[in-house]
Parts: C-alpha cells; structure tokens; sequence
C-alpha cells in the first residue's frame, strides 16, 4: 500500500501545469479524490499498483521521469533515465550513488542536485538545497524524495538498506509516526538539509540488475519500488531475487539461468540457498506471478483477458488454469469476491 497522499502530490503536480487528472483516478480505480480527505470514501492509502498507474500517466502529461524523487523540483525529460544507464555497471552501491550525485550536480542544480557524503562510519544522501525548507512544514513531498531514493538504492542492489537516521529541514508535519514507520529510524526536523543515514559497509553492496532488468523496471516503475520491503530481517537471497525479478512479466518470466548469472551464483549453489530459505525456484516464480495477477485484476480496468496477456500469457484459459492454481479461485471468482467486500 501506498499513502493516498503521494498520489495527492501527483494531482497538485499536474493542476499546477494545467492538467486534468480525473480520468487518471478513474483509470486507476479510484473513487473518491485524493485531494479532499473529507470526501466520502476517502481513503488514506492506495494500492501500489493504483499509484503507479498514477505516475505513469503524470510521467505522459508532465514528461518527468523522476518518480518524484527530487522534491518541489521538475526534471528535464529522459534525465533519470540516462542517469540510470550511466550508473548500472557500477561496481558497488558507493560508486553507483557517487555517479548519480556527479551526474545531477553536472546537469542540474539548486533543487535536483543529490548531495552523497560517505566517512569510514555513515553514509549521507539527500538534499541540501532547500529553500524555504525551514519556514514550513514537512510535506508528503519532502519524505517522498526521499522513500524513492532508499528504496531505490535497495533495489539496485538487491537487499533492503537499513536507515540509522533521517532529517529534515522544516516543522514536523502532522503525523509524525507515519514517518518512522515510512524510514524505520529515528526522524529529526528543522535541520540543514533533507538527509537519510546508512550505514556505510551498505556502499560495498554490488549491484544485481543489467541493462535488460534496468529496461523492465523503467517501463513500470514505481511499482517495484513501492512494494519493497524495507524489513532488514527480510534481507535474504529470496528478497534479493524477488527485487531482480520484478513485476512486468509480459515478456515472459526470467529463466533460472538469468538469475543464476546475475547473481554470479551456480544452479546447483542457487537451489541449494533455496531451499535452506525453505524455498523452491518454483515456488517463488508461482508466488510472484500471483502476486502480479492478484494486483492487476484489482484494477477494474483491465478485461480478465487483458490481465493474462500483462502476465505473458497468450491464451486465456492457461492463466484461468494458472490461476486457479495459485488461489484456488478462477479470475472472475475473485473478482466477484472484491464486489462483494465492496472494494
């Protein structure tokens, strides 16, 4: 889930440039306006998959691809993009976060430049240009920037990154439990800068994906993203593979020699870990793809038919028989059982 509030932010984002939003909410299955929480059947979170279509349609109407990462600020279209090729052969997270931080600090400023400080002990990344910052409360934006940001790091790398600490310039913002719970650290207001804190042996992680899983992830995000667990006692080859694997699966499902590869591991070496995690390659792929199917067919815009094909399948009754497996319930049955919890 996803706070209703990130995606008033994308609504405010696209009002201000003169767009219209309302047949995005539809599209995405919402039904009430974010914007107002005394609406009737406001609610305050939203799935992960609603969110993404959100973005997707404020990635056509804005041409921002930043995911919202650089607060208060627009990026120039393809910048996150190329800033993501540039950094994917990186061999550890130290450098990737280094070249992402040369690679704002060259062709932007003010706003977008990601400040990086590492020591023997910390590492620091965010934002140390806000202006204005301390004159004002801490918004959905500012811990948005942010999310992104870790949660990007953790999939670039395949584990989640466990924060120490998070700071922000400004007052605390009405909820401020919400905002542990986002980081999960101690969070402190009104300082310099808008800064998250790690531990720095985290910068030895080497980096999981290439350019083909780069490629797939950057046709959906955020969803990857915002699913991440950021549950260090989830750091597991499990995690890791569910992070390489992703979500798009229209193209087919990665072979076990893929992930074998990628992670530089044997298939003997892989099954083995597996199982120790009380896993089978099978059962992850199954478990995946039902999480995958479970979250497009809560989308009511999608047919049935339409969701087998985002599940790469080209016939219909082998996702109803996959399906049927994975739940114990045909697609229209569970989608018969969302009306009727009135979801």
């Amino acid at each position: 889930m996803v706070p209703t509030q990130f995606a008033a932010s994308l609504i405010r984002m696209a009002a201000a440039r003169g767009f219209d939003f309302g047949s995005a909410l539809t599209a995405a299955g919402l039904d009430f306006d974010p914007l107002d929480e005394s609406a009737a059947g406001w609610q305050a979170e939203i799935t992960a998959m609603q969110y993404s279509q959100l973005y997707q349609k404020a990635l056509r109407l804005l041409q921002d691809e930043t995911f919202g990462m650089h607060p208060h600020k627009v990026v120039s279209p393809g910048a996150f993009r190329m800033m993501c090729y540039c950094i994917i052969h990186s061999e550890n997270l130290g450098k990737a976060i280094s070249r992402a931080s040369d690679f704002y600090r060259t062709f932007f400023g003010g706003g977008a430049e990601l400040y990086a400080n590492f020591t023997d002990r910390h590492a620091r990344v965010g934002y140390r240009d806000m202006p204005g910052s301390a004159m004002r409360q801490v918004g959905a934006a500012d811990a948005y920037g942010l999310s992104v940001w870790h949660r990007f790091f953790g999939w670039l790398s395949g584990r989640p990154i466990d924060l120490q600490r998070v700071d922000f310039a400004g007052d605390p913002p009405r909820n401020p439990a919400k905002y542990e719970d986002l980081f999960g650290c101690p969070i402190y207001y009104n300082q310099a800068s808008n800064l998250m804190y790690f531990d720095s042996e985290c910068l030895r992680y080497p980096l999981v994906h290439t350019e083909q899983s780069l490629h797939e992830f950057l046709r959906t995000a955020p969803y990857q993203l915002m699913v991440m667990t950021n549950d260090q006692h989830s750091n597991s080859l499990v995690a890791q593979l569910r992070a390489m694997i992703g979500y798009d699966f229209s193209q087919g499902f990665p072979s076990f020699e893929t992930l074998c590869a990628a992670l530089n591991m044997s298939a003997p070496t892989l099954r083995r870990r597996l199982k120790r995690e009380g896993t089978t390659f099978q059962q992850l792929k199954d478990q995946c793809r039902c999480e995958a199917a479970l979250a497009l067919l809560d989308n009511r815009a999608l047919s049935i038919n339409q969701v087998a094909a985002k599940m790469g399948f080209t016939d219909p009754s082998a996702f109803h028989r996959s399906f049927k497996k994975w739940t114990g319930q045909t697609p229209g049955d569970y989608r018969s059982s969302l009306a009727g919890t009135g979801l």
